[in-house]
């Protein structure tokens, strides 16, 4: 089976999460996409949340041990990483994303206008029908927001 490599960010201000109305499947999702030939996972999130919001971010790590090297450093690290079926689509057989989640915060905010987003919070997300937004993101956000969960802005 083919598999493919996605980024994804969950953008948090003010205990609200952003996310956009997907213009296929019109349920509530947060910006993200295929990663493109020799992107890492996190330069294709801030491109994508760049491209669909104007917004600038930065990621929440949970990490402490960061490496700095010459020849081998860190990059920012995914929050969680996620094995998803994605089923057969018009010419397009059924095959499995990869997802590469990451956790981010607003630097400097210029919102586009080009495209359907809204903030909400976890009781609006959690408010929301299954024909709305798809299950395992209510489940993450829901998640996110868990007081025991320590976000550190990197």
């Amino acid at each position: 089976m083919q598999r493919q490599f996605t980024a994804t960010v969950y953008i948090i201000k003010h205990d609200k999460v952003l996310l956009i109305m997907h213009p296929k499947f019109y349920k509530w999702i947060p910006p993200g996409e295929h990663l493109k030939e020799n992107e890492t996972p996190h330069q294709c999130a801030l491109r994508k949340v760049f491209e669909e919001t104007g917004l600038n971010i930065g990621f929440y790590q949970d990490e402490y041990l960061q490496v700095s090297h010459k020849n081998a450093y860190s990059i920012p690290r995914p929050f969680l990483c996620l094995l998803e079926e994605i089923p057969a689509w018009n010419q397009l057989p059924m095959h499995q994303h990869i997802y590469f989640i990451f956790v981010g915060y607003p630097i400097k905010e210029d919102l586009v206008k080009d495209f359907s987003y809204r903030w909400f919070s976890k009781e609006e997300v959690l408010k929301l029908k299954e024909e709305e937004i798809f299950p395992d993101a209510k489940q993450i956000i829901y998640e996110m927001f868990n007081p025991n969960l320590s976000l550190v802005e990197v």
